[in-house]
């Protein structure tokens, strides 16, 4: 998947969707959010990584330190500052080099992480924004999935850090099934603790709770986006062993 082409259409989409919005709208996923936050936030996001890779900055940089951090007042020149950061991100990235090692809140990652990260930013914000104006949410199968693996991998190497309980005790195991035609076995994962640590694989084994579903609805579930009562996904087994996983994960 070429992340920096994906990174750029969803940031298209995304604008799109913000444009065709009043920018006072609340966004019920984002408590205290209206579709200004929602734009500021993704905008603002994209130029913070780009300034610590193109800065070459080793540690934590403050939002509120990003250069022109803040989109205009004008409707269509906010959507051309939105548009440019993920460009000036991309733009980074090619400078440095794809595979040079840059700061990350997961520690040092090559430079093209960054644009995956921000990839699926995009396409889980963009969601808040179709759900809160009602608009229907169109996402291929293989980029949801491709976000919850991304997703797996950041909980995975957060889980446990200062001391915050894990989202799965030892020998329990989260299963997730894409049901869309031709994800294949990378729609699938299983997600298992052992040691106080959380590991996950592709492929679904016997799971203490498993789901079954659409990637979109499955991602959109796995971040707290939509109940599974409001999706197609199918719970099987011990369904209080995800309500926990939801409840000690990022939101």
């Amino acid at each position: 998947m070429d992340y920096a082409v994906e990174l750029l259409e969803q940031n298209r989409a995304f604008g799109e969707l913000i444009r065709s919005g009043e920018p006072s709208t609340p966004i019920p996923t984002c408590p205290g959010w209206s579709l200004t936050h929602l734009l500021r936030h993704v905008g603002r996001g994209d130029r913070w990584a780009a300034q610590i890779i193109a800065d070459r900055i080793d540690g934590y940089l403050d939002p509120r330190a990003v250069e022109n951090g803040k989109p205009p007042a004008d409707p269509d020149e906010a959507i051309d500052w939105l548009h440019g950061g993920a460009q000036r991100l991309i733009d980074a990235i090619e400078d440095i080099g794809v595979e040079t090692p840059v700061w990350t809140f997961l520690g040092p990652r090559p430079a093209y992480w960054w644009a995956r990260r921000r990839l699926h930013e995009a396409t889980v914000h963009r969601a808040d924004g179709a759900l809160a104006l009602g608009l229907d949410y169109l996402l291929a199968p293989e980029l949801a999935a491709d976000g919850i693996g991304e997703w797996l991998e950041r909980v995975a190497s957060e889980a446990g850090r200062n001391d915050a309980p894990i989202p799965l005790q030892d020998g329990h195991t989260v299963a997730l099934y894409a049901t869309d035609p031709g994800v294949g076995v990378g729609g699938q994962w299983t997600i298992r603790a052992d040691a106080g640590r959380i590991s996950w694989s592709h492929g679904v084994q016997d799971g203490s709770v498993v789901l079954r579903g659409g990637a979109v609805n499955l991602l959109l579930a796995l971040v707290r986006r939509v109940r599974l009562e409001d999706t197609d996904i199918a719970v099987s087994g011990d369904a209080s062993i995800w309500q926990n996983w939801l409840g000690r994960t990022p939101f």
